[in-house]
């Protein structure tokens, strides 16, 4: 067993290393993170400039294979360590440990999530693991609920050869007890408004405002199944495609070139 780490908060980040962890005696670990914190970068991939891979000093001893970072986004730590870096391709991709939720709107923005898809679409099982709430609290259960987490998934794999989990944690000392409970993406409410403020050159700057509150929030959704004691377990796709619609705009097409 081969497994690869990344994340999104950066290789110095607690959350990573209580993934490291989680994974030690579980095969071969290799990590990759990012240089610095690279929250909300979703999937891209930096093609404007070279990156650059450096070793980190770490204190894994045996459990750790090597642990590197890169200078660029979460996609690119996965995406080089696939296509060129590691001298084999490995059997599963961990990204984590967030600090902080990715449910429902969240995980088309989130870095955590993009890692763990990369690794996916390149055919590789893949599982992303957060907090519920910032601040690393009882950062110690979820790492054990991780470890739970792929222990199972990798035992008995109810899915085809590759698959990828987004995984939400409450932040609790009793986490590796609750629930694991098999959800559905939420949806939040819009984003609330940015914050205005002015530079010290008196520039008119703009921060992104703090995500909007849980609009679809119901029983079966990532935000019931952890407001209420569980931890989220959400498959997830790729495809985009709004398959419902097909007929629909077919029809459209049709109709348009008559």
């Amino acid at each position: 067993m081969r497994i690869l780490i990344a994340n999104d908060d950066g290789y110095l980040a607690p959350g990573i290393a209580a993934l490291v962890q989680a994974c030690a005696g579980l095969g071969e670990i290799d990590v990759v993170a990012p240089e610095q914190n690279a929250s909300g970068t979703s999937n891209s991939l930096t093609l404007t400039r070279p990156l650059s891979v450096y070793p980190a000093r770490h204190g894994h001893g045996d459990a750790v294979n090597s642990f590197r970072y890169i200078n660029g986004t979460p996609s690119d730590c996965v995406h080089v360590a696939l296509t060129g870096l590691l001298p084999q391709r490995p059997d599963l991709v961990v990204s984590g440990i967030n600090n902080g939720a990715n449910m429902g709107d969240d995980t088309l923005y989130s870095g955590t999530v993009a890692a763990a898809m990369e690794g996916f679409l390149f055919g590789i099982p893949a599982i992303a693991f957060s907090q519920v709430e910032k601040g690393w609290g009882h950062l110690d259960a979820a790492a054990r609920v991780a470890r739970a987490v792929i222990e199972q998934a990798l035992r008995q794999p109810p899915a085809g050869a590759a698959w990828l989990l987004n995984v939400n944690i409450p932040n609790r000392a009793d986490a590796d007890r609750l629930p694991r409970q098999i959800t559905r993406l939420g949806r939040r409410h819009a984003s609330e408004p940015v914050i205005r403020q002015t530079s010290p050159r008196g520039e008119t700057i703009y921060w992104i405002g703090p995500a909007g509150d849980a609009r679809e929030g119901g029983e079966g959704t990532d935000f019931h199944a952890t407001a209420n004691g569980a931890v989220s377990v959400t498959p997830l796709q790729v495809d985009l495609t709004d398959h419902s619609a097909l007929p629909a705009w077919q029809a459209w097409a049709a109709g348009s070139a008559s």
